[in-house]
């Protein structure tokens, strides 16, 4: 079988979204991508969690071409694609249709930075992109929903605000792994549900002042991090 360990990796992650209640029936899917051999993991179309193995994980390239396994890959594999070929340090992706991120995917509404909570794993607002064309949607839609995405980021930011809701549709994330990627998936419905509660309660609450934003943010992701334990060689 190949890529055992990634197949493992991206069906735990896969699960991990299960877990925590980010998707429902057949929801949502998560990838991982080996840059060695140029070959991409990812859950298979429409099969139930509760029975999926590691064996059924697919095995595709960078083109979308299945190299091993007997089920069809996530329909969604060519707006993973478009991510990894477009954020190279990218090592895993996650998509769910989470309720409270979703909606503001629905909204065409970017996630404001309203809180520490956000900004210590997003460096800013959650962005979302313009809505496809007529055409865009007719052909390769899958493909141009992860062009929409990439078009929303410069070569920093994407590893700054590791997501983006798609417009009408649901969010992407991405990370180093796909265990980071379906963390962040995570972590990027709860602060969703914040915002909705903090817009609910205040509704022209103002996001939250740069300086402490970039404090909380660069503390656990800048080169001088110092949140948590300094990781010792293996």
């Amino acid at each position: 079988m190949l890529l055992p360990t990634l197949r493992q990796a991206v069906l735990e992650a896969n699960l991990e979204l299960v877990r925590r209640g980010l998707v429902l029936y057949t929801f949502g899917n998560v990838s991982g991508i080996s840059r060695q051999e140029g070959l991409v993991a990812i859950k298979p179309s429409g099969v139930s969690y509760e029975t999926m193995s590691a064996a059924e994980i697919v095995v595709t390239d960078l083109s979308g071409r299945v190299i091993e396994g007997n089920l069809r890959p996530s329909s969604d594999l060519a707006t993973h694609l478009e991510i990894y070929n477009h954020f190279p340090d990218a090592g895993g992706v996650a998509h769910t249709h989470s309720e409270f991120a979703t909606a503001w995917a629905q909204a065409r509404r970017p996630i404001p930075c309203f809180g520490t909570t956000h900004a210590d794993y997003f460096q800013g607002p959650v962005p979302v992109t313009a809505d496809l064309t007529p055409a865009e949607i007719a052909s390769e839609y899958e493909k141009n929903t992860g062009i929409a995405i990439c078009h929303l980021f410069d070569r920093s930011a994407r590893n700054y605000v590791p997501a983006a809701l798609v417009a009408g549709h649901a969010p992407f994330c991405w990370g180093s792994t796909p265990a980071d990627a379906a963390h962040n998936a995570v972590i990027l419905e709860s602060v969703a549900r914040m915002a909705c509660y903090t817009i609910s309660i205040a509704p022209q609450a103002e996001p939250l002042a740069r300086e402490l934003r970039d404090k909380h943010f660069l503390r656990k992701h800048g080169r001088t991090a110092y949140y948590g334990q300094p990781k010792i060689p293996k």
